[in-house]
C-alpha cells in the first residue's frame, strides 16, 4: 500500500540542475528556443520554395521568408526589451520538422504531390509556431510584460495567417492536382 507521500512523488521527473527555476526563466528559455527555430526556418524555406512547382505556393513561401525575417527582428527586439541575450538554444522540435520536410522533398518527384507534401510539412511547422507563440504570449502577459506580449501576439497573428493561406492553397488546388496525378 502506498503512502500519501509516495502518491505525490510517483511519476515525477527530477529536474536537471540547469532547469528553469521560475516562469521568467522558462519564458526566456522558450524565447531562445523559438528564435533558434525561426533562424533555422530561414535556412530551410528557400529550399522548399526551390523544390515547389506551383507558382502560388512558391510565392507564398518566398513571402513567408520576408515575414520570418521580420519575426526574427521582432524577437531580437523582445530580447532587448527584456535585457537578455538573443542567442538561441537548439530547438529539437524545429530540427525534426525541418528534417521531416527534407525527407518529403527526397521521397517525392517534383509536381503536385511534392507540393502537397511541402504544404503538409509547412503546416506542421506553422502549428508548432502557433502553439509556441500562443504560450509565449500568455507567459508575457502573466509576467506583466505587456509590450512583449503585444509583439508576440503580432507574430502569432502572422503565423495563423500563414497557416490559413497554406490551407487555402492546399484545398483549392494543389491537393486536387495531386489526387488527379495518382489516377
Amino acid at each position: 500500500m502506498k503512502t500519501s507521500e509516495n502518491k505525490n512523488t510517483a511519476g515525477k521527473v527530477k529536474a536537471k540542475s540547469s532547469a528553469a527555476e521560475g516562469l521568467r526563466e522558462l519564458f526566456i528559455d522558450e524565447l531562445k528556443d523559438i528564435i533558434y527555430a525561426e533562424r533555422a526556418l530561414l535556412k530551410a524555406l528557400p529550399k522548399m520554395a526551390k523544390n515547389a512547382t506551383e507558382p502560388k505556393l512558391i510565392a507564398a513561401i518566398e513571402e513567408h521568408v520576408v515575414v520570418t525575417e521580420g519575426q526574427v527582428q521582432r524577437l531580437e527586439k523582445i530580447f532587448e526589451i527584456l535585457g537578455e541575450s538573443n542567442r538561441g538554444k537548439k530547438c529539437d522540435a524545429m530540427e525534426g520538422l525541418i528534417k521531416e520536410g527534407e525527407s518529403i522533398l527526397e521521397d517525392t518527384e517534383a509536381g503536385p504531390v511534392r507540393d502537397a507534401g511541402i504544404i503538409s510539412a509547412s503546416q506542421k511547422i506553422e502549428h508548432y509556431e502557433i502553439a509556441s507563440y500562443g504560450t509565449l504570449s500568455a507567459f508575457a502577459k502573466t509576467l506583466g510584460e505587456n509590450e512583449v506580449a503585444a509583439l508576440l501576439a503580432e507574430t502569432l497573428a502572422e503565423e495563423k495567417e500563414a497557416d490559413a493561406l497554406l490551407s487555402d492553397s492546399a484545398y483549392n488546388s494543389i491537393n486536387f492536382e495531386a489526387s488527379n496525378e495518382d489516377q
